[in-house]
């Protein structure tokens, strides 16, 4: 999924009214908003942080210093890890690493729903997709 795709379905999940334009910069398609109060903002998590502000819902970045840490860390592991990644083998360890880490847990901070979760599913989505079309095809 595009990230200007992804930051559309982030806009209409926090309640936000449709507006923002999207564009995408460089050969990695980094996405881009041009705010109307100030400069332009690049990068996924960037913008999707600025877009929970926007429709105050700042609790979804974190309640506590160590969760809004945590949050960050997720945020960043979308980014380096499942971005750009699209081997078996990439797509294989990633799972891995998220089923073993949320073995105990029901969110990726813990208990508490937030943004890294969303952009997470967001993330993967394509990957299960691509796993479920494989299968029907064999079939």
């Amino acid at each position: 999924m595009a990230a200007a795709a992804e930051l559309t379905l982030l806009e209409k999940c926090l309640g936000l009214s449709k507006g923002n334009k999207y564009s995408a910069q460089g050969e990695r398609q980094i996405p881009v908003l041009q705010t109307n109060n100030g400069p332009s903002l690049t990068g996924l998590t960037t913008i999707a942080a600025h877009l929970v502000q926007q429709a105050n819902k700042e609790y979804l970045l974190g309640s506590t210093a160590e969760e809004k840490a945590v949050v960050q860390q997720w945020l960043e592991y979308r980014v380096t890890q499942v971005d750009g990644h699209s081997s078996k083998d990439d797509i294989r360890t990633v799972l891995k690493d998220l089923n073993s880490y949320l073995e105990d847990k029901v969110y990726l901070t813990g208990y508490n729903f937030t943004l890294a979760d969303i952009l997470l599913y967001y993330g993967l989505h394509r990957f299960i997709i691509m796993k479920l079309r494989h299968r029907l095809v064999r079939n």
